[in-house]
């Protein structure tokens, strides 16, 4: 399969959010965006109907990546922007489908709000399901969203981008989640924070209390993380380095570094469950709190 940015279409905000988040991501990458809509056949109650059959299903079904598409050619004209249809339930359908693609992108709701059906579960189902790079984009998803303000503190696609945060688990690395965030980092020209939280041992006193019983501990794990990052500055020594290492909720320190990203990447280890595909407990918390777009890796 020819390498492309592939994107879940169903005609709400999120999805028209998505497509435009997508333009600019194969802009970056100097790849192809493929709109890919999926629809459910019409029941055949509704298909007998005169006004609301067949012919209309069809008109709405072809009408959607038609004017998604021409949208993303007229603001992005260097962007090769083809189109493609499925039929059958939408996240079994985006599931088969992602195949082979460079990255999978879906429209999700805001952490409010009601959405089409990328949101919420179909979105989530896909990303625990799917061995594929899934990045999920908030309606309502901006370019001047993903740049720092400008000198008069209003946003601007003119300025710096911000930067990549990553969660990092340093007991437990995984080669896949760095590169890509650093990847993505070089592409942006802007710093990559890497967050890596972990639990402090039994005998720590209460965190809220703001008192450390043992820097020792603290600065072992500082020292961890350092050590595993030292290739990847090597590797991409243009892109500045951030290390938050702290005690505490991965999941907590993650949202609350994400606040000014442009971009958040997390890991899904692939494991399968007794009761069905599973996301872990940090990637749910980000995709339920995260404003900003998420990437979502999985790997062994």
């Amino acid at each position: 399969m020819t390498r492309t940015i592939t994107v879940g279409i169903d005609g709400s905000p999120q999805s028209h959010a998505a497509a435009e988040w997508a333009a600019r991501e194969a802009e970056l990458r100097d790849l192809p965006v493929r709109l890919l809509h999926v629809w459910e056949p019409a029941p055949a109650v509704l298909a007998q109907d005169p006004v609301l059959g067949a012919k209309t299903h069809q008109y709405w079904t072809e009408r959607v990546p038609q004017k998604v598409g021409d949208g993303l050619r007229l603001r992005h004209p260097g962007v090769v922007v083809t189109s493609d249809q499925r039929s059958g339930p939408p996240a079994d359908t985006l599931v088969r489908d992602a195949d082979g693609v460079e990255l999978l992108v879906l429209g999700t709701r805001a952490p409010s709000g009601l959405g089409g059906f990328l949101a919420g579960s179909v979105g989530q189902s896909v990303i625990a399901r799917s061995e594929a790079l899934v990045v999920l984009v908030r309606a309502g998803e901006q370019e001047a969203d993903e740049h720092v303000t400008d000198c008069v503190g209003v946003p601007s696609a003119a300025t710096a981008f911000r930067p990549v945060v990553v969660g990092f688990d340093v007991s437990s690395p995984d080669d896949g989640v760095l590169a890509f965030a650093f990847d993505e980092a070089q592409r942006r020209g802007t710093a990559v924070h890497v967050v890596s939280g972990w639990q402090p041992p039994p005998y720590y006193p209460s965190l809220a209390a703001g008192v450390v019983a043992d820097q020792g501990v603290a600065r072992r794990k500082a020292a961890d993380l350092t050590r595993l990052l030292l290739p990847w500055r090597q590797t991409y020594p243009d892109v500045e380095v951030v290390e938050v290492s702290r005690p505490g909720s991965p999941a907590h320190l993650l949202v609350d570094a994400s606040k000014e990203a442009s971009l958040v990447v997390v890991g899904r280890r692939i494991r399968p469950a007794p009761l069905g595909a599973h996301i872990g407990a940090v990637a749910r918390a980000v995709l339920h709190h995260v404003g900003a777009p998420v990437a979502v890796v999985a790997h062994p």
